[in-house]
């Protein structure tokens, strides 16, 4: 998949338009935000952003920002839909 492919599916993946949450949880770690590693990848995700907007009634807050070092969550958080029966996300 292309970054530009996996940036357009992103938006009807979650909610961008609420502020540090998604569902229950709260918290900037779930925030809505797309990493970008060159400036080619920052344009795509603008220019994605732009076109989700006419989709959303509401101001879209994902930010997008550089991509910094990732660090893998705890097992517990591994494979979290199978584990908890929330099945698997399908595109």
């Amino acid at each position: 998949i292309s970054y530009r492919e996996l940036v357009d599916r992103f938006w009807s993946m979650h909610n961008p338009t609420t502020y540090h949450r998604q569902g229950p949880d709260v918290g900037s770690q779930y925030r809505s935000a797309i990493f970008f590693y060159d400036e080619a990848q920052r344009a795509e995700a603008e220019q994605s952003k732009e076109i989700a907007r006419k989709q959303f009634t509401s101001p879209i807050v994902t930010e997008i920002v550089p991509a910094a070092p990732f660090y893998r969550a705890e097992e517990e958080h591994q494979r979290y839909f199978e584990k908890h029966g929330g099945g698997s996300c399908h595109f």
